[in-house]
């Protein structure tokens, strides 16, 4: 058997610098404000205090497979890679350029010695007048020669309020249930699909449950007729640690979702019990709810904490291959 710890973090902001040479004109001119100040030096420490806790992450072995959203570009990203130099590990970055607005997408960063690409990707971005957030769907191949497709999901924010925004997310809903239809017409309905991310919505929220069909059930999962996902944050979910916390309430926004290829019994990959969790390490938290020590930037004074790290908290999952 081959244990897999896969991990997901909202990253918050992971901006390239003010100055950028390779920052499209039409982003530049957006971001003109926002990045005043986000210097090298800036963009080094956010970098090194995220690494510090990738580090930490699976007894200190960092995570086989690791997923993030709110970075700016590849080059971001291989500065993260480059700042983990975690023995044993040979860390390749996947990324895909959007036109979010303010430039942020989803990578992943996966151990060669574990994984093998095999050059399928797909991206979808959310509409709201114009593309906002996404959707990104890669293809690994374990060592064993066993398929695992891997879907990023950044569905719109709730700012505007909650419900005024809701739209959007179930939208984004609807698009991933309709993916994983064609994707099991495609793979077989036993193809093992694992899905993390930022949904800004927690699992009982109507996006996930009536539109992305997430479920509480098993038994729905694996003898439904439609494409039904397994939430796996319902083990966690109501336990007062939340990946996100606003107005003093944690909330459980940041999710692993899995198919039916993986939540059979006899599956090629199944998840290992109670091993669903928020990273949770020295200096990330504060105060009694667990909320997350930003870093914020430069340009908003009260925010930026160059000893901070991110807006959310880092979840991770132990899947076992065979």
């Amino acid at each position: 058997m081959t244990n897999h710890y896969i991990t997901w973090w909202n990253v918050e902001n992971l901006f390239d610098v003010y100055d950028s040479d390779i920052r499209p004109e039409w982003l530049a001119k957006g971001l003109k404000a926002e990045l005043k100040g986000w210097t090298n030096s800036v963009l080094d420490r956010k970098i090194n205090n995220l690494s510090s806790v990738i580090k930490q992450i699976n007894d200190n072995k960092g995570p086989d497979l690791l997923g993030v959203c709110e970075v700016e570009n590849e080059n971001v990203v291989k500065k993260l890679v480059s700042s983990l130099d975690i023995p044993g590990r040979k860390y390749k970055v996947l990324h895909h350029d959007t036109k979010d607005q303010r430039g942020i997408d989803i990578a992943f960063i996966y151990d060669s010695n574990k994984y093998i690409y095999d050059g399928l990707m797909f991206s979808y971005e959310v509409l709201k007048r114009s593309s906002t957030r996404d959707i990104l769907q890669v293809t690994l191949k374990t060592k064993d020669g066993n398929e695992l497709i891997v879907i990023g999901n950044h569905w719109p924010s709730r700012s505007g309020g909650q419900y005024s925004s809701e739209p959007y997310r179930m939208m984004a809903g609807e698009t991933l249930s309709y993916w994983m239809k064609r994707i099991l017409e495609i793979k077989g309905s036993k193809a093992s699909v694992l899905l993390m991310g930022d949904f800004n919505d927690e699992p009982f929220n109507r996006s996930l449950t009536e539109y992305a069909l997430s479920t509480i059930s098993r038994y729905k999962v694996v003898y439904g007729r439609n494409p039904y996902l397994y939430n796996l944050m319902w083990e966690i979910t109501g336990k007062r640690i939340g990946s996100y916390v606003f107005n003093s309430e944690p909330l459980m926004i940041d999710q692993f979702l899995i198919s039916k290829g993986i939540v059979l019994s006899n599956g090629i990959f199944s998840i290992e019990d109670n091993s669903v969790m928020t990273e949770l390490f020295d200096g990330l938290v504060k105060g009694r709810y667990n909320t997350p020590i930003r870093f914020g930037r430069p340009s908003v004074k009260k925010s930026y904490n160059k000893m901070g790290f991110s807006d959310h908290l880092p979840i991770s999952v132990k899947m076992v291959e065979g």
